[in-house]
This record gives structure tokens, sequence and C-alpha cells, in this order.
């Protein structure tokens, strides 16, 4: 089947190739994670009892695990936002240092973004399964959904600081290259003329050296032996 010719360059243009990234992938599956554990939590995760107009945390009435949950999905969304515009404009840097600065950044988030959802699981869980039953009439599902996507961002993450620390590794800089680089360059400068290639020679003219010691004169350049005189009887 034949694709026409716009199709072909859309799918060729920077932006889709730049979306079919792994990393990209992985960033915005951890965006949305991080969006439906924070909405669903704001919607459904504060309600009132039965008894009591008051509201309160759907974990066990613990307005800490819902704060903590909304806050980390929260966090994690924008840090994700943030990195896909750096990740967009990666390629225009030029500076060597800031680009291993940012694979480093983006590394050491990746671990703590990993390590902040495992603990944001264990609370979770741990607070669901302490809540009496049927306390609440709604916000057994948003409870759900929280803790299930808590815990596939653990592994979204796990794969992000390992896509980060392969950039990290792949693009490390080499130690002492452009000196090598620099004394390879230097011995073959220095290194003798083969006999293959012609050797210049030094053009006599008025300003050389041969050609001034030549035109001295004889006497100059060469002197004479000293020769006997044979003198008169006087």
């Amino acid at each position: 089947m034949h694709i026409p010719e716009s199709l072909q360059d859309l799918a060729d243009s920077e932006a889709v190739q730049f979306l079919k990234r792994p990393k990209t992938i992985l960033r915005i599956f951890a965006g949305v994670f991080s969006l439906i554990v924070f909405s669903s939590l704001l919607t459904d995760g504060y309600q009132n009892k039965t008894g009591s107009s008051q509201l309160h945390c759907v974990f066990n009435s613990n307005n800490v695990a819902c704060s903590f949950a909304v806050g980390t999905g929260l966090l994690a969304f924008f840090s994700c936002l943030t990195f896909l515009a750096l990740d967009a404009h990666k390629s225009r840097i030029a500076t060597t240092r800031f680009k291993t600065a940012f694979q480093l950044l983006d590394l050491i988030l990746a671990v703590l973004w990993t390590g902040t959802w495992f603990v944001c699981f264990c609370f979770l869980a741990n607070q669901r399964q302490r809540s009496p039953p049927k306390e609440f009439l709604l916000g057994s599902s948003s409870t759900k959904a929280a803790i299930t996507f808590a815990f596939f961002s653990i592994f979204i993450w796990i794969f992000q600081a390992y896509l980060a620390l392969q950039d990290l590794q792949n693009d490390a800089p080499v130690p002492y290259k452009r000196s090598l680089d620099e004394g390879g360059v230097v011995l073959t400068t220095l290194s003798p003329p083969s006999a293959a290639s012609p050797i210049n020679m030094p053009s006599t003219g008025p300003n050389n050296v041969n050609y001034a010691s030549s035109a001295l004169s004889p006497y100059l350049t060469a002197p004479k032996a000293p020769r006997l005189v044979m003198m008169p009887d006087s």
C-alpha cells in the first residue's frame, strides 16, 4: 500500500520520533499514573461519615495518608512535565557538562521517586487494610485506583532510572581523550619524512648562507700554504 508523502513526512518528523522514544513513553505513562492517583483522591478521597458532616480521608480516616498520596502524585506529575520539556530541548544543548548534569539529575530523581512511590503504596495499602468496613458510603473505587496506580508507578520509575543510567554511561566523556588526540597529532608532525616523500632542498640566493660563503674570495675561504723565498747573498 502506498503511503502518501505528507503522512510519510509526518512519521519522519522530529516530534513523532521524540514521542516514539522509550524514555518519552515512560514519562507519559508516569505522568498519567500520577494524575490518576491525586485526581481520584481529590474527588472521592475525602468524605464524611454517616453520623458526621466533617470530611475525613477514606484511608482509615487518616488525613496524612490522603495528603501524602495527593502531594506525591502532584509533584511527580509536574516532574514528568518538566523533564519532557527538557528532553525536547536536549538536542539543542551544546555544553557537555550541562548535558551530563541533566542526565545525573534525571537518574537521582528517578531513584528518589521509585522509593517515594514504594512508601506511598505501602502506606495506602496498610491504611486501607485497617479501615473499618462500610465506614464510608463511597470512595472504595478511589482507594483501589490510588493503590493500584501507585504500585504501577514503582516499576515505571525503575525503568526510567535504568534508562537514565544507560544514557549516562553512553554519553560519559572519555578521560584524556583530547590529550591523546593532540599527542597523536604531535607525533605525526614530528615523524621523519619517508623515502618516497620529496625533500625540499634549500635554494641558493642572495639571502642564503651557502650562496654567501661561495661568493667569498678564494683567498679567504682557502688560505694558501707559505712559500719559501731564496734571498740573494749580500
